[in-house]
């Protein structure tokens, strides 16, 4: 199944068998009404909450996973929530999450922020990171390969679906944040007009990863911006999110 046949996405990456991912879209059938239809998964972003409840609990069905997502209370920082059998269902203020038990589905939520979908060569570990600009400057992505056992050689990364370096104009203090950390980080940014930049954020992850000794990256093609078959906060600032999802299938 291409990365482009389905209302949902999956990924193009080598991940082990007993690893599957996937990445909703707007396009799915939802309950949600404009300017969140139809499949918005996100609850605080101003949508019906029972329309965001119901199309939650048709995920389970539709994508056939194994339980219920556990989802996250995204603060743009640096908390990593590890996941097993015994978790609490609260969703806790968190990141990213890593699991090491089949048959809990991960997710994180975006809407032009980057989601990066993490397993290990053999399928016995997966992550799922959010990562905006904030996240990755305060080093979100460095924080859960950190809380992984799997060695950094024998990981894969699939980046998904984030606005695109032609479609995401800042300033100059968040290009200066990111050049003070790495002077390799200038490669991320090309000048727009004085004082702005267009930004890459699949550049940037990609530097980061690197520096991990991470060589397995995959994916990072989309422009959330430009595709309407996603959400983008910057092209409608009241809209819904889509979810990034990777879980262990059980023996």
């Amino acid at each position: 199944m291409s990365e482009s046949e389905t209302n949902w996405i999956s990924p193009r990456w080598p991940a082990p068998a007993r690893v599957r991912a996937v990445v909703t879209t707007r396009r799915m059938a939802g309950t949600s009404q404009p300017p969140f239809d139809a499949f918005n998964l996100g609850s605080h972003c101003g949508d019906a909450p029972a329309a965001v409840t119901a199309n939650r609990a048709a995920l389970t069905g539709l994508l056939a996973l194994p339980g219920e997502p556990r989802w996250l209370r995204q603060v743009h920082g640096t908390d990593i929530a590890q996941f097993d059998a015994a978790t609490n269902a609260d969703p806790p203020s968190a990141d990213a999450s890593t699991t090491r038990t089949p048959g809990i589905v991960l997710a994180v939520l975006t809407a032009d922020c980057l989601p990066l979908l993490v397993c290990a060569e053999d399928g016995g570990e997966i992550a799922a990171i959010h990562a905006g600009w904030r996240g990755l400057a305060a080093g979100v992505i460095e924080r859960c390969i950190e809380r992984m056992q799997a060695p950094r050689g024998k990981l894969l990364v699939w980046l998904g679906p984030a606005i695109g370096a032609s479609s995401y104009e800042i300033g100059t203090e968040v290009r200066d944040v990111f050049v003070a950390q790495s002077a390799e980080n200038e490669l991320a940014f090309a000048p727009t007009r004085p004082g702005h930049w267009h930004c890459d954020l699949y550049a940037l992850a990609r530097h980061r990863l690197a520096a991990l000794g991470i060589t397995g990256v995959y994916g990072g093609s989309f422009d959330t911006f430009a595709d309407e078959r996603f959400y983008s906060y910057r092209r409608e600032p009241r809209t819904g999110r889509f979810a990034s999802l990777i879980w262990i299938v059980a023996d």
